[in-house]
């Protein structure tokens, strides 16, 4: 059974038991969360929660195709009008086959030991059908698309061909083109895609010439960058020197984020993962704020809970989930248009990482059922229907908020319970994740204005490195992308409420 959140308000039940902490259960001093519903701050566009996949997977049009019906669910149930992003490593190595005779591009060999090299080492062609096939994927689901040039191995004439097919067949569903993937790294050993000493400068400068290429094709043509790895200061930079040379044409500042990595590193862990990154907030105030000088929205549009494929155990576990739930709300309050989690067949996420395994080397002996596709939200091997993994559930619980207008909390600094609330359809939408892998949190909330009828959602899983059993609503999301959603209700006439967060779990709560 489906329930919308209109009926869900109005389903009568009995008091929370669950929910509000009986006397026997209440601690002396329980953690305090106000909400000033009269501050609202940044709106949360419709569109926020989105995906990214490899451009690579376009090399198989059956993939993103109005009849890969199972996909389609997930994608709808994950949002009605998300963004999907298709670039990485692999689209530095794609190539447009516009016709049967059209010659492929030489293919790039860096220099030095190819072991040490983490870029593909083979080319992937898109031809017309996978592009005709993504549209109408696109209006199965109601999404749109960021779609990834060829920069790194390519020519502004080669770009602007293949700009023109996309643009003429995905038409509104392109949200906007962007130019090259990670170009910080561009002139690193484990990339190598330009020479030693290749910067920021000589960067916008070929980035101009293919924008422009692309523009004389395209006169409506719209550009997001410059889709940086780590480098904040590009992103900023981009911003204030593009900009004014593109005018409307750049519509968006663009920049990716991994909080943990590589997996085979020892000091990779859960604990590290949800202790959170204190740069995070710093970097997105920086970024949002250049946007906002120049008219443009910021997006995340390549991340994860661990780059080079995720880490067993933690990235394909319920500790990615509340780490998903906590990152993308953490980016909404503070002004971000959006988050792509980065994902996919993990046969192209492996090539896009120069055919290394680095999860599977974290795994030891233990058998892994996604090799190098650890942390995709939605899990697409070949042969099995496509079926949410944990981190799906944070980035739905996420979504909850899109359409909304994210409020002030105050609350005590508790960096292991995080709060978030917004105003959205004449209510208040109230987040609480509890990373702690062992502490119930105990939360008073007070609301500046009464409020009449609650609702309660849970997201829960058997333990922070359970990769099944996790729950949203008390319910698992089935292959096709339904569910029942049983829920916890309450009657009350007040501002304030208390309820008990269990330790590893959120809750979301609708106050009207």
């Amino acid at each position: 059974m489906r329930i919308d959140r209109r009926s869900f308000l109005q389903m009568t039940a009995s008091a929370m038991a669950a929910a509000c902490t009986s006397s026997t259960e209440a601690q002396s001093a329980p953690h305090s969360v106000r909400i000033r519903s009269s501050q609202p701050g940044h709106v949360v566009p419709p569109n926020f929660v989105g995906l990214s996949y490899e451009l690579a997977q376009l090399s198989e049009p059956a993939f993103f195709s109005p009849q890969h019906q199972d996909l389609i669910a997930m994608f709808r149930r994950l949002s009605p009008s998300g963004v999907l992003r298709v670039g990485g490593n692999t689209s530095e190595f794609c190539w447009f086959r516009a016709t049967p005779a059209t010659p492929a591009p030489k293919l790039h060999v860096p220099p030095g030991d190819l072991a040490q090299n983490w870029m593909p080492h083979r080319l992937f062609a898109i031809e017309p059908a996978a592009i005709d096939a993504l549209a109408g994927f696109l209006q199965a689901t109601g999404w749109t698309a960021i779609y990834g040039l060829n920069f790194g191995n390519s020519t502004p004439e080669r770009a602007a061909a293949e700009a023109a097919y996309v643009h003429k067949r995905l038409g509104s569903k392109l949200a906007f083109f962007q130019i090259g993937n990670e170009p910080d790294l561009y002139q690193k050993a484990s990339n190598g895609t330009r020479p030693p000493g290749w910067g920021f400068d000589d960067y916008v400068r070929e980035w101009l010439a293919f924008a422009d290429a692309v523009s004389a094709r395209v006169p409506q043509a719209r550009f997001g960058g410059p889709d940086t790895a780590a480098a904040s200061d590009w992103v900023i930079r981009f911003g204030d020197e593009v900009a004014p040379k593109l005018g409307e044409r750049l519509v968006a500042l663009s920049g990716h984020y991994y909080a943990e990595g590589p997996p085979n590193d020892p000091r990779v862990t859960t604990e590290r993962l949800l202790a959170g990154d204190p740069n995070v907030e710093q970097s997105a105030r920086e970024i949002v704020r250049t946007a906002d000088a120049h008219h443009l929205i910021y997006r995340m549009s390549e991340g994860n809970s661990c780059y080079r494929g995720g880490k067993p155990g933690m990235s394909n576990a319920f500790a990615a989930s509340l780490w998903a739930a906590d990152y993308l709300l953490t980016l909404a309050s503070l002004g971000c248009a959006g988050v792509n989690l980065h994902g996919g067949d993990s046969r192209f996420l492996s090539a896009g990482l120069g055919d290394h395994n680095p999860g599977l080397e974290a795994a030891g002996n233990k058998k892994q059922s996604a090799p190098n596709g650890f942390y995709t939200p939605i899990a697409t091997e070949q042969g099995q229907p496509a079926e949410p993994r944990p981190v799906f559930y944070g980035m739905q619980l996420a979504q909850h908020f899109a359409g909304g207008s994210m409020l002030a909390v105050e609350s005590a600094q508790d960096p292991m319970l995080r709060p978030y609330a917004a105003e959205k359809n004449g209510g208040i939408t109230v987040a609480l994740v509890n990373k702690s892998s062992s502490a119930d949190r105990e939360v008073a909330i007070t609301v500046e204005r009464p409020f009449s009828r609650a609702g309660m959602m849970r997201l829960t899983a058997p333990a922070l490195d359970a990769t099944t059993g996790v729950e949203f609503k008390r319910a698992d999301v089935s292959t096709d992308g339904t569910w029942d959603p049983r829920t916890e209700v309450m009657k009350t006439r007040t501002n304030s409420l208390r309820i008990t967060v269990p330790a590893a779990s959120a809750a979301v709560l609708f106050l009207r």
